[in-house]
């Protein structure tokens, strides 16, 4: 008897301490792991005051694939532009048209739009023409064409529009290497022009240079590029309605602190359109029959007007 009371006690311990095991081991609370640190994002790069050194606490890294690194550590900053239509139709009531740029700064660091950090520069050039330019010069107290150049590459449309003025932007080198400013397009004589000094080659492209200004189809308008974020700013140039037909290049440049970062570059087309497409066709592709039809149009012109006056006259 005695014998099985020891027994049922026993297993009436086992049980009990098999419960309390259950239980605890449902009762106990999950210990979380240890904390690892959020991956720093992207975006944190763009935030303006960011300008910890690298391998300092909180510095951070860009992702591969986001393009070069500046000296702080940051993303480089870089351009994108469009343009608002990029085909403008030109028919035979053409008056010229305005063109909009749009574009954004990638990891700017400018707080504000008017912080006047970035300096941005836009180029629209036209296709590259021939262009014969002569010098008057008194002769026998008579103007009379004494020299003749003809130069090439000269951009049949170049217009200039910046946040500031040019020399406020960067240095001449710089704008010369970039190919900005009235002064540092590529245009040269042609091929067989002869040598010309330096004097006379600074009073050709003066030339051209002023009479494309007076044609309204070279400018330069400062201030005429507007911030309006932090990233985001805008510009619209006019095209005149005697600008050539063509394709036309927006080239667009990013500076801070006089210092080069990028540019970008999108494409502009002018398009005949309409009647003036059909007669533009017609007079390049079939020139004999143009000339034909011409005459023949001329010819039945002047006919039907000298019976018009012999009619009114016959009264």
């Amino acid at each position: 008897m005695a014998a099985r009371r020891t027994f049922t006690h026993a297993v009436a311990t086992l049980l009990a301490a098999g419960l309390l095991l259950t239980t605890a081991g449902q009762a106990e609370p999950q210990v979380p792991a240890t904390p690892t640190k959020p991956k720093a994002s992207p975006i944190a790069a763009e935030q303006p005051g960011n300008d910890k050194q690298p391998g300092s606490p909180g510095a951070t890294k860009p992702p591969k694939g986001l393009g070069p690194v500046a000296p702080d550590g940051l993303p480089k900053e870089t351009v994108h532009i469009d343009v608002a239509g990029r085909k403008v139709a030109v028919t035979s009531s053409f008056t010229g048209t305005e063109v909009v740029v749009f574009g954004s700064v990638n990891f700017s660091r400018q707080p504000a739009a008017e912080s006047g950090l970035y300096d941005v520069i836009v180029l629209i050039v036209g296709t590259p023409t021939t262009l014969m330019v002569r010098r008057k010069d008194r002769v026998a107290g008579i103007w009379l064409n004494n020299r003749s150049v003809r130069y090439q590459d000269v951009p049949s449309y170049y217009a200039i529009a910046s946040t500031r003025p040019l020399e406020e932007v960067a240095s001449k080198d710089v704008l010369s290497k970039a190919g900005i400013g009235f002064e540092h397009i590529a245009m040269r004589p042609a091929e067989g022009q002869g040598v010309l000094s330096p004097n006379d080659q600074k009073v050709f492209r003066d030339a051209i240079v002023r009479i494309k200004t007076a044609d309204g189809l070279y400018k330069d308008e400062e201030y005429s590029v507007a911030f309006v974020g932090r990233s985001l700013f805008r510009a619209s140039i006019d095209l005149p309605a005697n600008i050539t037909v063509g394709p036309l290049e927006t080239r667009v440049f990013l500076f801070k602190d006089g210092e080069f970062l990028g540019q970008h570059v999108a494409k502009l087309t002018l398009e005949r359109a309409g009647l003036e497409r059909m007669l533009h066709t017609f007079a390049f592709g079939y020139p004999f029959l143009y000339g034909i039809a011409a005459v023949l149009l001329a010819v039945a012109s002047g006919l039907a007007a000298s019976a018009l006056f012999r009619k009114g006259g016959a009264h």
